[in-house]
């Protein structure tokens, strides 16, 4: 049922990006936001991975470096029949992972210093299990291009309305009707709005399920739910120094819990930490029953 509600939201997200270029340039701006959406996809399918790990200037270990935390990497893709992913550690204090990559055998997992000092081994089995859930699923690939989508539908949208403050955009023109005012606002606010409650919901979506089958891949969801705990509690006290908008969706934690306590919070990347832990419980109390 996630999977198809992400592929419904996902072609709804494109729609909503032909349906700009439409607005502001009519047919040959579909085209034109059609094949640039392609062109950035294939961009970020191929290279979203190394820009995010040097972002955080992530360093790749090995077993000799981090035979810990390896040993937790090789053992879960093993019992998930995955490749061994690379492992990465970000020199920061506060704790918390993310994986990227655009398949699984092309995948990475990277942890900050502070979480392996938070957590314990069985926390942290079931942060990586969670972790190599989205690899599994594809989550990666998935939330990337939703990122890239949407990130150009509120450029676009910013563009018009400078246009529009300039007098670019709704001039009346005998040859072009681009929308006037009604264009203008479903352009600058309706588009963006949706397109980025769109990628909040696929996000939602599939942070849960990687919740499930994390914890489903570790043996132990509570352990899963008590690192959840830990890590949110750190993250609504200290905002991650390196981490931006574009990435906070790709965290186990949103890295900006702590700069998040407005309205805005709502609109959240991750569902709440309480609810994730309850369906863990509930998780944990079915897999009692098998």
């Amino acid at each position: 049922m996630n999977s198809l509600k992400t592929v419904f939201l996902l072609v709804l997200l494109t729609m909503i990006l032909v349906s700009v270029g439409g607005a502001v340039g009519g047919t040959n701006g579909m085209l034109v936001m059609l094949a640039f959406s392609v062109a950035m996809n294939f961009f970020s399918y191929w290279y979203s991975d190394k820009i995010v790990l040097k972002m955080y200037k992530a360093q790749e270990v090995n077993a000799s470096t981090a035979p810990e935390l390896v040993r937790i990497v090789e053992g879960l893709a093993k019992k998930a029949q995955l490749p061994m992913p690379k492992v990465y550690i970000i020199d920061e204090a506060v704790p918390n992972a993310f994986a990227t990559g655009r398949n699984p055998d092309n995948a990475s997992v990277a942890v900050t210093s502070g979480i392996m000092q938070l957590l314990t081994r069985e926390e942290m089995e079931g942060v990586l299990a969670h972790e190599l859930s989205h690899v599994k699923n594809r989550d990666i690939l998935i939330g990337t291009i939703v990122a890239t989508i949407a990130g150009l539908i509120a450029t676009i949208g910013n563009i018009v309305q400078w246009g529009a403050i300039f007098g670019g955009f709704g001039r009346s023109n005998d040859n072009d009707d681009n929308g006037g005012i009604i264009g203008l606002i479903a352009t600058v606010v309706l588009a963006p709005l949706a397109a980025t409650l769109i990628q909040f919901g696929i996000s939602r979506s599939r942070e849960y399920m990687a919740d499930e089958a994390g914890g489903r891949m570790s043996g132990k969801p509570l352990a899963l739910a008590s690192a959840l705990a830990k890590i949110d509690n750190y993250a609504h006290r200290r905002v991650m120094p390196e981490a931006t908008q574009a990435t906070a969706h790709m965290f186990i934690i949103n890295p900006l819990s702590a700069s998040r306590k407005t309205f805005a919070s709502l609109f959240s990347t991750h569902p709440s930490t309480e609810s994730r832990i309850e369906k863990l419980k509930d998780l944990d109390r079915r897999i009692d029953r098998i």
